[in-house]
């Protein structure tokens, strides 16, 4: 019973050491969207770029002293601004943070993303993005950020003849970090 407490003990002492770099928050914002057609736009199709909102919450764990981890959960209004070429998104980025100086950091990471409505549409249910980004820290717990992301995979159903579509996606956003 003794090894048992002082296992739990030295178990619990050791979250406790690694969430002294951890920390929470929330992001919202603008986005810029738009798909990117191969071979090219098909006729008829208006493929103008698509203003909306995000919002999400995000974990940041220190992996070192200038190396963070951020994974989070968000919401994206994205595709393009033609009613059936828009698709909204609940997304899970999964985020590289290398911090520059004190208050600037440049990010990387991929991009999984399930669409939030209809399933029988055109679309794929599921896509990936590669994501790259731009932080600036305001204070000690609000900041600024940019951020760009270039799909991976076509957001078309497989049964569409010879032609891909990848969404393309800025976000200018604010967030808080408790």
């Amino acid at each position: 019973m003794k090894k048992t407490i002082l296992l739990f003990t030295l178990l619990l002492a050791s979250f406790y050491g690694f969430s002294q770099d951890a920390m929470y928050g929330v992001r919202a914002g603008y986005t810029i969207s738009n798909l990117d057609f191969e071979p090219m736009v098909p006729s008829g199709v208006e493929n103008a770029h698509r203003n909306g909102f995000f919002i999400g919450f995000f974990g940041e764990y220190g992996l070192s002293k200038s190396i963070s981890f951020a994974p989070e959960i968000q919401f994206s209004a994205e595709g393009a601004k033609e009613e059936n070429l828009r698709i909204n998104y609940i997304q899970m980025p999964l985020f590289f943070k290398f911090k520059i100086s004190d208050s600037f950091s440049l990010g990387l990471g991929p991009v999984a993303s399930i669409k939030g409505h209809s399933y029988n549409d055109g679309f794929k249910n599921f896509g990936f993005s590669g994501l790259g980004g731009l932080e600036y820290m305001i204070s000690d717990e609000f900041f600024i950020d940019f951020r760009y992301s270039y799909g991976l995979t076509s957001v078309l159903d497989d049964n569409t003849a010879n032609l891909e579509a990848k969404n393309t996606n800025m976000q200018i956003g604010l967030g808080v970090k408790f």
